[in-house]
C-alpha cells in the first residue's frame, strides 16, 4: 500500500490564553512512502514525527493537506476504517488478559460481515504468534515476559487483523541496548515476511539507518531530506541532516573559501572551488580525517580512546567547538599514538567525499565538482 502525504499541516492552538500563536508540530510536508517499504521517520524530540504518525492512522486530524492510501484519500476517515495497525512505545497491552487474549482482542471487536469464525481467528493467532515467535508465551500474562517478549506481543497484537500499513511509534526505546538489537532485526524480518508498508518513527539515528529502505529526516515539523539511508548519509543537503547522522558525530570547523581552496583558521586544507571570502561550515566526517605527518589541519591532541576494535583520536581546534574526533585506521600502530602527549600537535590531511561545506548564514550544503 503505497502512502502519499500532500501539504500536510498540524496546529495546536495555545493551551495558555496568555499566549498568543499555535505552534505547528508538522509543517507543509509532501512525503510519497513506496508500497511494501520500511520508512523511518528520523530526528530528535518535537521534531514532528509522532505527530505525524498519530495523523496517519487518525488519532489526529490535520489543519491543511491529505492523506492518500494508495488511490484513496483516507483523510477523513475514521481510524478504525483505515486499516492501520499501531505498536506504541509503552506496548499498551491488557494486563489481565493472556498473550492469546491480547493478540485476539482485535478481531473480537469486529462487527456484521467483518466477523470471523472462533476457528479463523484461532488460525490468525497461531499463525501470528508463530510469525514474531512467541508460540510458546500464549498462556502468559503480560507481568510474566520481557520486555522484549512484550514488544513481540505488541507486534501480534497489530499484525493479526492483517492491516494495510504498520505503524510502529518508537517501539525499542524501552528496551535494553543487546535486547533492542535484536528486536530491531525481528522487525525487518517480520515486515520482510510479511510485505506489509510499514512506518518506523524512533529518534535514534543507528536503528533508522540499520533496518530501514529510507528515511525522512525532520525537524520542527519540516521534512528536512528523506532518501535510503546511506544517500542521506553521503550526502547531506543541509548542516542539520550532517550533524544528525552519523557515530561518532561529524566535526563542524568554521572556514572561509580563499584562492578556490578551504581555509581553517587561515591555512588552507582542502580544494573548495567557489566565492572568494565566503564564510562557512566545514563538516568532516570522523573517518575523513587522515593521520598525516604533512597533513595541513593541526589540531591538539588530547586523548585517545580504544573501545574494542575501533580506536579513535580525541583532539581539539580553536575553529571547532566541540571535541574533534577522527577515526584510526586498524592497520595504525597505537603505540605511535599512545606516546603523545596532551597539548601536542596532531596532522590531519582530509578524506574526499567526506568533506562538506554548508553556508554560514543557511546551513544548506554548497554543491560543489567532485573528482
Amino acid at each position: 500500500m503505497e502512502i502519499r502525504l500532500e501539504n500536510l499541516t498540524k496546529t495546536f492552538p495555545p493551551r495558555n490564553a496568555k499566549r498568543q500563536g499555535a505552534f505547528t508540530a508538522v509543517d507543509h510536508l509532501s512525503l510519497t512512502i513506496p508500497d511494501g517499504a520500511l520508512v523511518g521517520l528520523l530526528g530528535p524530540s518535537g521534531c514532528g514525527k509522532s505527530t505525524t504518525l498519530n495523523l496517519l492512522c487518525g488519532l489526529e486530524r490535520p489543519t491543511e493537506g491529505n492523506i492518500f492510501f494508495g488511490q484513496e484519500d483516507v483523510t477523513a476517515l475514521a481510524p478504525e476504517l483505515r486499516g492501520v495497525g499501531m505498536v506504541f512505545q509503552n506496548y499498551a497491552l491488557y494486563p489481565h488478559l493472556t498473550v492469546e487474549q491480547n493478540i485476539r482482542f482485535p478481531l473480537e471487536n469486529r462487527k456484521g460481515r467483518e466477523r470471523l469464525s472462533r476457528e479463523e481467528m484461532n488460525r490468525r493467532v497461531l499463525e501470528t504468534a508463530g510469525l514474531v515467535q512467541i508460540e510458546e508465551l500464549l498462556d502468559r500474562r503480560p507481568r510474566e515476559l520481557s520486555g522484549g517478549q512484550q514488544q513481540r506481543v505488541a507486534i501480534a497484537r497489530a499484525l493479526v487483523k492483517s492491516p494495510k500499513v504498520l505503524l510502529l511509534d518508537e517501539p525499542l526505546s524501552n528496551l535494553d541496548a543487546r535486547l533492542r538489537l535484536k528486536t530491531r532485526e525481528e522487525i525487518r524480518r517480520i515486515q520482510k515476511e510479511t510485505g506489509i508498508t510499514t512506518v518506523f518513527v524512533t529518534h535514534d539515528q543507528e536503528e533508522a539507518m540499520s533496518i530501514c529502505d529510507r528515511i525522512a529526516l525532520m525537524e520542527h515539523g519540516v521534512l528536512m531530506q528523506e532518501g535510503r539511508p546511506q544517500e542521506v548519509y553521503d550526502s547531506p543537503s543541509s548542516l542539520f541532516a550532517a550533524k544528525f547522522l552519523g557515530t561518532p558525530p561529524i566535526n563542524v570547523f568554521e572556514g572561509v573559501i580563499q584562492e578556490q581552496s578551504l581555509r581553517i583558521d587561515g591555512t588552507a586544507v582542502f580544494p573548495a572551488p567557489g566565492a572568494s571570502g565566503q564564510k562557512v561550515f566545514a563538516a568532516i566526517r570522523p573517518e575523513g580525517l587522515i593521520l598525516d605527518p604533512d597533513g595541513p589541519l593541526v589540531c591538539a591532541m588530547d586523548r585517545l580512546e580504544v573501545m574494542g576494535r575501533d580506536l579513535s583520536i580525541i583532539a581539539s581546534h580553536p575553529s571547532c567547538q566541540s571535541p574533534v574526533r577522527a577515526l584510526v585506521d586498524g592497520s595504525f600502530r597505537r603505540e605511535s599514538l599512545l606516546n603523545l602527549s596532551p597539548g601536542e600537535p596532531v596532522r590531519f590531511s582530509l578524506k574526499e567525499g567526506k568533506v562538506f561545506l554548508f553556508d554560514h548564514e543557511t546551513g544548506k550544503v554548497i554543491e560543489r565538482s567532485r573528482s
